[in-house]
C-alpha cells in the first residue's frame, strides 16, 4: 500500500449504475483534492462504456484531470487483483440498491446520492447546469471526508460521518434501504 506524507494512502471506489457521470466527477475530484491521502476509482454496476461529454466538459472548465477517465464495470474492482479498497460510496440510488460484489477487505461504505444530471432533458445549457450542480454537491461531500481525521475515528463514529455526509445538501430524495 503506497504511503502518502500523511501515512496510510487510503483506496476510494465511488460507484453509480452507468459509471459515466457522477462517479467519475468524484473520482475526479478526490484524485485532485484529496491532499495525497486518497486513491481515487470509480465503477458502474452496469457501464454505459463511455464518458458521458458534460462529465468532461463540467471538470476541464473547473481544473479537474480528466486522463484515464473511462466507463467500466465494478467487476474490475472485485478481482483478485484488484486494489483492496478502504471505502465504497455509491452516488446513485440505483446503484445503492443493488447487490454489490463482495469488496475484498470489507471496506467502509456509505451512499452519497445526488439525483443524476445525465438524466435532465432540454438544452445544453439546462444539461451543463445540472452537471455543474452535481459536480458541487459531491465537491463538497468529497471536501468533509478529506478532512476528517480518518486515522483517529472509531469504526462506529467513522461510520457515523460518512452517513451524515451523504446527507449533506443536494442528497438524492429517493433513498434506499442499503447502503
Amino acid at each position: 500500500m503506497p504511503e502518502s506524507v500523511h501515512g496510510h494512502v487510503y483506496n476510494v471506489l465511488f460507484l453509480c449504475t452507468g459509471n459515466s457521470a457522477r462517479s467519475l466527477l468524484a473520482e475526479s475530484i478526490l484524485t485532485r483534492d484529496g491532499g495525497g491521502r486518497f486513491r481515487a476509482f470509480s465503477a458502474g454496476s452496469q457501464p454505459r462504456g463511455a464518458v458521458n461529454p458534460f462529465t468532461l466538459k463540467v471538470l476541464e472548465a473547473y481544473g479537474y484531470p480528466t486522463a484515464g477517465l473511462r466507463s467500466k464495470s465494478w467487476g474490475e474492482f472485485a478481482a483478485p487483483d484488484a486494489p483492496v479498497m478502504d471505502f465504497v460510496f455509491t452516488v446513485c440510488d440505483n446503484a445503492a440498491g443493488e447487490a454489490c460484489p463482495l469488496w475484498p477487505g470489507q471496506p467502509m461504505t456509505a451512499h452519497w446520492g445526488i439525483e443524476d444530471p445525465a438524466a435532465v432533458a432540454g438544452t445544453d445549457i439546462e444539461k451543463e447546469a445540472a452537471f455543474v450542480s452535481a459536480f458541487r454537491y459531491l465537491k463538497n461531500r468529497i471536501s468533509v471526508f478529506a478532512a476528517l481525521p480518518i486515522a483517529k475515528l472509531d469504526h462506529l463514529t467513522l461510520g457515523a460521518k460518512l452517513n451524515e455526509i451523504g446527507r449533506l445538501d443536494g442528497a438524492s430524495t429517493r433513498r434506499p434501504d442499503v447502503a
